[in-house]
């Protein structure tokens, strides 16, 4: 089987683009892996797939592969190239465009050539809907849980963009043990889907720094979900405004969230590498 692709990033968090309303796509678990692998395949952290609609009041379906093969549900870089996709190949003609996820709907709206907004949704907080389990290895305090490791205990703000966060907060984000922590957080079993792992260092109340230790790929040059996870945190603990500037390895995102059952909207650029054909 030949499939034809197209490389994409979102501030350095890159992607296979695959377009299934033009081309049969049969993919599992190993084809994704290949394809993701940075030697052998094309390499990136997620492959994306396009699907016609299932819903009728629903532009496209989005469809999210992590590097380990593992479907997810959420990813707003990927949103963003996706929005640039369907785009620049003219397959719709709309600035805003409803695609679904696996568990929900985004609105993505066309800036110009290279800069797009995802309404991301309303962030979750509530533990049963991360999902993060309550037990005795944490202990509550507002929206915010000291969870017991091996070595150490953490204070963590689980939330969840349609995909699981844990946020933690650190006074220098060159020096956060991102590898080692981010390891043992993304696969502890108070987070039985696995978890994103966002180091958060403010640097004021309108802007920030992260790095993020995505599942099922390690550190990346950047993640639009785990920036919107980043900021409601900080917002719903009080320690940020409503707009706020997001630093990542990658570039700059802006983000602004209303609070309370409002979506939270994320901007940024989106840009295409390459296109190319591949034997699967």
């Amino acid at each position: 089987m030949y499939l034809n692709f197209t490389k994409m990033h979102g501030l350095g968090n890159d992607f296979i683009v695959i377009d299934s309303l033009s081309q049969a796509v049969d993919l599992n678990s190993e084809k994704i892996k290949f394809l993701a692998n940075r030697n052998l395949g094309v390499g990136c952290d997620q492959v994306l797939i396009i699907e016609p609609p299932k819903k009728p009041n629903v532009d496209f379906n989005y469809r999210i592969f992590n590097a380990d093969g593992n479907e997810v549900q959420q990813c707003g870089n990927g949103a963003r190239c996706l929005g640039k996709y369907v785009s620049d190949k003219k397959l719709t003609a709309k600035e805003k465009i409803l695609v679904s996820t696996i568990n929900r709907e985004i609105l993505i709206t066309i800036l110009d050539n290279k800069n797009i907004s995802v309404e991301m949704g309303v962030p979750e907080f509530e533990p049963k809907k991360i999902p993060f389990i309550i037990n005795e290895n944490v202990e509550k305090k507002g929206f915010q849980y000291k969870l017991k490791l091996s070595n150490s205990d953490e204070i963590v703000t689980p939330v969840s963009m349609g995909n699981p966060h844990a946020v933690l907060t650190t006074d220098n984000i060159d020096i956060a043990p991102v590898n080692e922590l981010g390891q043992i957080l993304e696969k502890h079993p108070n987070f039985p889907d696995r978890v994103n792992v966002i180091f958060m260092q403010a640097l004021s109340r309108n802007q920030i720094k992260i790095r993020v230790f995505e599942r099922g790929v390690g550190e990346t040059q950047a993640c639009g979900s785990g920036a919107c996870a980043a900021v409601a945190a900080g917002i719903k603990n009080g320690h940020l405004d409503h707009k706020v500037k997001v630093s990542l390895f990658g570039g700059e995102l802006n983000i602004y969230w209303a609070g309370d059952n409002s979506s939270l909207v994320m901007s940024g650029t989106a840009s295409t590498v390459f296109e190319g054909r591949i034997k699967v």
